[in-house]
């Protein structure tokens, strides 16, 4: 069933109504969904921000007490072995620097002492001599901001500090460095800056601070992280390094009950195989469970393994949007049902009429009767230009209708190529191809020759065009093409090496054959240089052609495939700008028809990559092509030979053989420069 464009309008305009109703809902919530990402990225932002710099902090703090006690054990201030002034250090370390738990020292020979936080009231000091079984616990009270002593006691030791790896590492590092650290009575995580010291002459011992991680979860439950967000560290396997828990410390254990804890392990199992903390990429996700969406961040944490999981809630920003957009969705659906109304009534008044007569100035337009297209007049300024336009366009088609085949006018139109006689000197490479005996082929076929030749030009210009060449010509079974122009072509000789081989593979593919039931075979030369390119005829009849001596030596070579018994020939410009991208082996030092001087020619074998690679025999060939060029006809002949033993019935390798052959019988004059003369065009 048909109807009127103004039926048609009308229906448009209402459909559009309803479109843009669903519309607006669909992106007011991509909005809010967009907001709320937002929202959550930057609550994330700066929860990464925030636990960075307190990880800085506590960094800084260790690296300060490390860097304090160092200096007063190695400048011989305080004897490490003096208990009184080196649990004075040790304490005044603790104390002065609020975030870290531990003040360690260790020898080879098995002597530990240890400085421990227990809370934030008292410190603990143990000391295992070298040699001993058990560990002397001395503990002391802050009371009005001193430490005092309060007991000590002495029990089994159960920790061995030349068996802790972080020890072991930092008696073999050139500096102190952050690790894993374990301590004696305690698996909770817990990471420590330790260096190789040297107290004495004789040994190397090793300083370090340990940070418990309940310092960390403490400052994770102060984060400022919206009503319900939280912030975790995890382990690469998923387990709890620190947790918002204002009640951590390194007496009271860190509670692992916190409800978006699940999410952020969810996150992290999610990720596996997409996300590896050690590479410093985030990870994003958006974990759903009953109905409640969260946006979960993974951040790589610097040291290894560690990931920073911030969990933000979607609720706490998308309710409040969510009820907006319905209030907004529906004063716009009301809103535009009146608009669509007076819209359709305007349509029709405004574009209906106009739009019927532009139609018909695009149908004088299709029928090519651009004599007839006139422009029309509109109140609407887009319906007068576009009137406008078409009558521009069948000047403009109008103009370039001497120009044939349509597809070069098309693009002589875009390049903004006037149609006046005209040329330039560029760059380009042309090709001409012909049907390897085509005056018998045709003398035997007579009229049924069309329908062969048809297929034929069909098949070589569809491997043209698909390599952005352009068909400058038919003539007869003769086909030339080019590439460079009119548009810019800086790869012309790869694609014209393209479309060589690929119309030689198409034709046996697509089995066209001759009356003799044999493959079709064409001849095919190549050339490339500078060429005169642009309109060349009357002002009654152009041609956008190209012309040149490297276009007549294109021909030549083409014919010259008959003297050497190959299909494709190239000159020695394209051998030159295809370089590597092709296969192709030198053939001879060749002079064209009507020319004295010689140039090297080649046989196109393949492109590379996408062919057999023929150097095993090629070699061979150019071995022997070296030695009869210096009048080394027997070896020329065996290296010959042996390229044909490799690939078979190689009609320029036998030539070759017959030529040196003739030479070896009638030595050539000594002025002989290894040049091959055409004999015909």
């Amino acid at each position: 069933m048909r109807i009127g464009i103004r039926l048609a309008i009308s229906i448009l305009v209402l459909a559009f109504i309803v479109v843009s109703a669903a519309g607006v809902h669909f992106l007011w919530w991509r909005t809010a969904e967009a907001t709320s990402q937002t929202l959550a990225s930057t609550i994330n932002e700066q929860i990464v921000s925030s636990v960075s710099d307190e990880l800085q902090s506590i960094t800084t703090e260790a690296k300060s007490a490390f860097t304090a006690t160092r200096t007063l054990l190695i400048r011989h201030v305080i004897d490490i072995h003096e208990p009184n002034k080196r649990e004075f250090v040790f304490l005044s370390q603790l104390q002065s620097q609020p975030t870290i738990s531990w003040v360690v020292f260790g020898s080879p020979d098995g002597t530990f002492f240890g400085a421990h936080k227990l809370g934030d009231s008292d410190i603990e000091m143990i000391t295992i001599a070298a040699g001993e079984t058990r560990q002397r616990i001395d503990r002391y009270q802050s009371i009005d901001g001193d430490f005092q002593f309060k007991n000590k006691k002495s029990e089994i030791a159960t920790y061995e500090i030349k068996d802790q790896a972080w020890f072991r590492d930092a008696i073999e590092s050139e500096g102190p460095q952050f690790s894993i650290a374990t301590r004696p009575g305690n698996d909770r995580p817990a990471v420590v800056f330790a260096g190789p010291i040297g107290v004495d002459q004789k040994k190397q011992d090793v300083l370090g601070i340990i940070i418990e991680l309940t310092r960390v979860s403490r400052y994770l439950s102060q984060l400022t992280t919206g009503k319900t967000a939280a912030a975790f560290i995890l382990d690469r396997d998923g387990g709890i390094v620190a947790a918002p828990d204002a009640d951590a410390d390194e007496v009271t254990a860190l509670k692992t009950n916190h409800p978006l804890l699940p999410i952020a392990i969810s996150a992290l199992k999610e990720a596996t195989g997409k996300y590896n903390p050690d590479d410093g990429d985030q990870f994003r996700s958006r974990i759903t469970q009953n109905n409640d969406s969260y946006a979960v961040v993974l951040n790589p944490l610097s040291l290894p393994g560690w990931s920073l999981a911030t969990v933000v809630p979607e609720s706490e920003f998308l309710g409040p949007i969510k009820k907006t957009i319905r209030e907004l969705v529906l004063g716009l659906a009301v809103l535009i049902v009146v608009a669509g109304i007076l819209s359709a009534w305007l349509v029709q008044r405004l574009i209906a009429a106009p739009l019927v007569k532009v139609v018909g100035e695009i149908k004088h337009v299709e029928r090519f009767d651009l004599h007839s297209v006139t422009r029309h007049r509109s109140r609407l300024t887009e319906l007068e230009n576009l009137s406008g336009a078409i009558a521009d366009m069948a000047g403009g088609l109008s103009a370039f209708r001497k120009y044939i085949p349509a597809d070069l006018v098309r693009s002589l139109v875009n390049e903004g190529i006037e149609p006046k006689p005209g040329g330039a000197i560029r760059p380009m490479t042309v090709l001409f191809a012909d049907v390897a005996g085509f005056t018998g082929l045709s003398e035997r076929l007579g009229d049924k020759i069309i329908p062969l030749l048809s297929r034929y030009l069909d098949v070589v210009s569809a491997e043209i065009n698909s390599n952005h060449g352009t068909i400058d010509k038919f003539i007869g079974d003769a086909v030339m093409a080019f590439w460079g122009a009119p548009s810019s072509n800086p790869n012309h000789a790869i694609e014209a090496c393209s479309a060589a081989l690929a119309s030689q593979r198409a034709l046996r593919e697509n089995g066209i054959l001759d009356d003799k039931g044999e493959p079709l075979r064409i001849r095919i030369g190549i050339n490339s240089g500078d060429m005169i390119v642009g309109n060349i005829g009357s002002e009654v009849r152009l041609n956008y052609t190209v012309i040149g001596d490297s276009v007549n030596i294109a021909s030549r070579l083409e014919s010259a495939n008959k003297q050497y018994g190959t299909e494709i020939m190239i000159g020695p410009e394209t051998r030159r700008l295809a370089g590597d991208q092709i296969y192709a082996r030198e053939l001879d030092l060749f002079a064209v028809y009507g020319r004295s001087a010689g140039m090297p020619i080649y046989e196109l074998l393949g492109i590379a990559g996408s062919e057999n690679d023929p150097s095993s025999w090629v070699h061979l060939y150019e071995a022997g092509l070296a030695a009869y060029r210096t009048r080394d006809f027997s070896n020329a002949i065996g290296q010959f030979e042996a390229a044909i033993n490799i690939r078979r019935f190689d009609k320029p390798s036998m030539i070759m053989v017959e030529r040196c052959r003739q030479f070896l019988k009638s030595p050539p004059a000594p002025e002989w420069s290894g040049v091959a003369i055409a004999d015909s065009k």
